[in-house]
């Protein structure tokens, strides 16, 4: 069982101090084997599979599903979003390529520059992202889509890596155009069979899903994407467990079509990182891929280190210091190679 290093664990337990309801889950992979701890407000409580909303993380399955496509012959990294989009003119659309690698020009949102402001700034104000509740910048439906897509033309080039949710809400579309069943089918059956993640879904199920709480220590809900184009960009629920099965097979690339999306495709000039498809890529031989991601209460990280054959995954139902968090997960990772 791989005990977690002094450093780390102090951190998780001053992240946890007093927030009454936080079950903050750390999942770590080593040798082959899993080690999942949940930490309360008072320290380490049992781990009961809990079912985290793990936001942006949600792009590298989109981006899997994506590579597998491609794989298969059914989908091209070369094609112009307008292929799989019935309505747009005959100007130059964006490939799936610069899409999926956040070189297409869209930038962070697709909205307003006052809706992106409000989404980057209302955390700082309310302690939690828009309050529980889906931005009203993120509810694309496809005729929004059509809309911004025509009002938003860009040129045929690579632009500066900039992160997108938009861009990455028309691949899920076109994912789901292609397979003829939609997004969120078609991704719930890839969670299932291929990556062999039996609790963890698209959306919301009210049952099972954890509440997410702002530093008030007020429940606000869960985030909805329903009826939305940006599902693909942030919407899956999944627990440590499902989340370090997923790690293995990148890790591993179990799946032969997965090492398509650990390609270099473009540079994150911001930190000198490099970007794959959706994945953020570090280290000797770009061998360190990550993502984090974000909801309206929720804080998730995933990091996998392909040469030590090691990860990590951290799921909290409150915000946390996710930065901080990944300073010392690599640290760690660094210098014991998660030895068990």
């Amino acid at each position: 069982m791989h005990k977690l290093s002094t450093e780390l664990q102090a951190l998780i337990e001053k992240e946890c101090r007093g927030k009454a309801h936080i079950k903050l889950t750390v999942g770590t992979l080593a040798n082959g084997q899993k080690t999942i701890k949940t930490f309360g407000a008072t320290g380490e409580i049992p781990n009961e599979n809990y079912i985290y909303e793990i936001g942006s993380i949600t792009k590298t399955f989109t981006t899997s599903l994506l590579a597998k496509y491609v794989h298969e012959g059914k989908m091209s990294l070369n094609d112009p979003i307008s292929k799989y989009i019935d309505g747009l003119d005959a100007h130059y659309y964006p490939t799936l390529i610069r899409l999926a690698t956040h070189t297409a020009g869209y930038g962070y949102l697709p909205a307003s520059l006052m809706d992106g402001i409000k989404l980057l700034f209302l955390p700082l104000l309310q302690g939690s992202r828009n309050n529980g509740v889906l931005p009203e910048c993120l509810q694309v439906d496809a005729d929004k889509m059509k809309m911004l897509l025509l009002e938003n033309k860009k040129e045929d080039k690579d632009y500066p890596w900039a992160y997108s949710n938009f861009g990455i809400g028309l691949l899920g579309y076109a994912i789901g155009q292609v397979s003829g069943k939609g997004y969120y089918k078609t991704m719930n059956d890839f969670l299932t069979h291929e990556l062999e993640m039996p609790n963890s879904y698209t959306g919301i199920n009210s049952s099972k899903n954890l509440r997410g709480f702002n530093k008030k220590d007020k429940d606000i809900g869960n985030w909805n994407f329903d009826n939305t184009i940006m599902a693909s960009a942030g919407d899956i629920s999944a627990t440590a467990d499902d989340m370090l099965t997923y790690a293995q097979k990148h890790m591993n690339e179990e799946l032969p079509y997965l090492a398509l999306t650990h390609q270099k495709y473009a540079t994150v000039k911001v930190d000198k990182s490099n970007s794959g498809l959706a994945w953020i890529m570090t280290g000797d031989n770009n061998q360190i891929i990550v993502h984090n991601g974000g909801t309206g209460a929720f804080d998730s990280l995933l990091v996998i280190d392909k040469q030590e054959k090691t990860a990590y995954v951290v799921l909290s139902n409150y915000l946390i210091n996710a930065n901080k968090l990944l300073t010392s997960v690599l640290e760690d990772m660094k210098k014991s190679c998660l030895a068990v």
